[in-house]
């Protein structure tokens, strides 16, 4: 704000006339609840589907050693990030009962080279693959279906293959096509239903991000308690003023319009949260970037971004927003030994846990952005687990919400991508 940082900052009567507006957009988010005509909101106190994809699953697992994910953008990165709370793509991270259960591979950018190459090293009698796309129809998924399917048929795995692989995708819907239950189908595959109104980079929520909850062993139903509890807030509140993802929306899309900080970081201090940061820069990115409108998402991590982003958002040019999401970390972590610290010449570190030192960053580096004059705002999480995820996941996703109302976008279609796939079609058809 204004006050805190000088002319930078967002001036008190603008915010308070964008929250203003929004008070009739919690208005209409509190009617599709009512009504059910936004699921995002609702899903949230539902669970049927999560013991449904908890016994697919268990079948599934049956002498499986690797779990395999294909799906790409929406269809992976919420899995990715809530998999990560459970220690998928961090060095030493699991707990014991994970050890007992397949690993969890994601496959979301289709490279050729990559996937050749996983295919001459798999252990195909003992992997599982899941198959997520909303459509049936994504091309990049296909193909990874088409060519699992292909080699567990080359190696003699083919009467197996309905024990072997686990679609997601919509409900049969009469005269729309879709590739995917299709060839499932043809192979006795079972096929889990997409939730039909939630999609893309806001399905995190449903079983496309529970299902890899699931298979980290985390609980996915604590995730949904702790996004009800922020639609339990949305529902409580008298107005915008308060309503946290209204205060977000308001103030990112002031300071993109008012102040050109249309450069905005996202930069957990956890690896926990790494993949985070990439989730919200897809559901920023294609919600929010339409018509010339919009700010662009970076995804960042404290503490190692300090030492290769900082220094543009210090002392760079005055176009971004940095939002610090910062967790308990006190006391956590062996002590330093002293006598190592005295040697090194680094006392300050003697008695030091690696948690008080990362405690120590959380709290400068958003004060050095103010002493410099630069926007920042921080979120702190007492605990971070399931539930904080879960409250995490819906305050950003309101928040875009609603930052689309206030940039007057759409923020659930994707028009330019929907282009760059005709596109891609296009050229394959025309191929000589």
């Amino acid at each position: 704000m204004e006050a805190a940082i000088g002319a930078a900052g967002l001036e008190p009567s603008a915010f308070e006339s964008r929250l203003a507006k929004l008070d009739v957009s919690l208005v209409a988010l509190k009617a599709h609840y009512e009504n059910g005509t936004l699921p995002l909101l609702n899903i949230p106190e539902q669970d049927a589907d999560i013991d449904e994809a908890a016994a697919a699953l268990t079948r599934l697992s049956v002498g499986a050693k690797t779990l395999i994910f294909f799906g790409t953008g929406g269809s992976s990165l919420g899995g990715q990030m809530i998999a990560q709370m459970g220690g998928w793509f961090i060095p030493g991270e699991q707990r014991n009962d994970q050890t007992r259960r397949p690993r969890t591979r994601f496959y979301d950018n289709l490279d050729p080279r990559t996937l050749e190459a996983s295919f001459s090293i798999l252990d195909l009698e003992h992997t599982r693959f899941i198959i997520i796309s909303k459509s049936g129809n994504t091309p990049e998924t296909l193909v990874q279906f088409f060519t699992a399917l292909q080699r567990v048929k080359e190696v003699g795995l083919g009467d197996k293959i309905p024990q072997l692989f686990l679609g997601l995708s919509d409900p049969v819907k009469e005269g729309v096509q879709n590739g995917l239950r299709t060839v499932c189908e043809a192979h006795a595959i079972p096929v889990l239903d997409h939730h039909p109104g939630i999609g893309g980079r806001y399905a995190g929520l449903s079983n496309v991000g529970l299902l890899p909850a699931l298979a980290r062993g985390l609980d996915a139903k604590a995730i949904r308690t702790g996004a009800a509890d922020v639609v339990s807030a949305l529902l409580g509140a008298t107005g915008a003023v308060g309503f946290a993802p209204a205060v977000g929306a308001a103030v990112s899309v002031g300071l993109a319009q008012d102040k050109g900080k249309r450069i905005q970081v996202m930069m957990p201090y956890s690896d926990r949260l790494s993949r985070f940061a990439d989730w919200y820069v897809q559901l920023a990115s294609e919600s929010l970037g339409k018509g010339g409108k919009g700010f662009s998402p970076v995804a960042a991590l404290g503490p190692v971004d300090q030492h290769s982003q900082l220094q543009l958002y210090l002392d760079g040019p005055r176009d971004h927003l940095v939002t610090v999401l910062r967790t308990s970390c006190e006391g956590i972590g062996l002590k330093v030994d002293p006598r190592l610290a005295e040697q090194a010449g680094a006392a300050y570190l003697a008695g030091q846990c690696a948690g008080d030192l990362v405690a120590a960053q959380q709290r400068a580096i958003p004060q050095a952005l103010i002493d410099s004059g630069r926007p920042v705002r921080t979120i702190d999480t007492e605990r971070l687990d399931e539930k904080a995820l879960g409250g995490l996941m819906m305050h950003f996703m309101l928040e875009v919400i609603l930052s689309g109302h206030l940039l007057e976008v759409d923020p659930f279609d994707q028009p330019a991508v929907e282009a760059g796939k005709v596109l891609t079609l296009r050229n394959l058809d025309t191929r000589e």
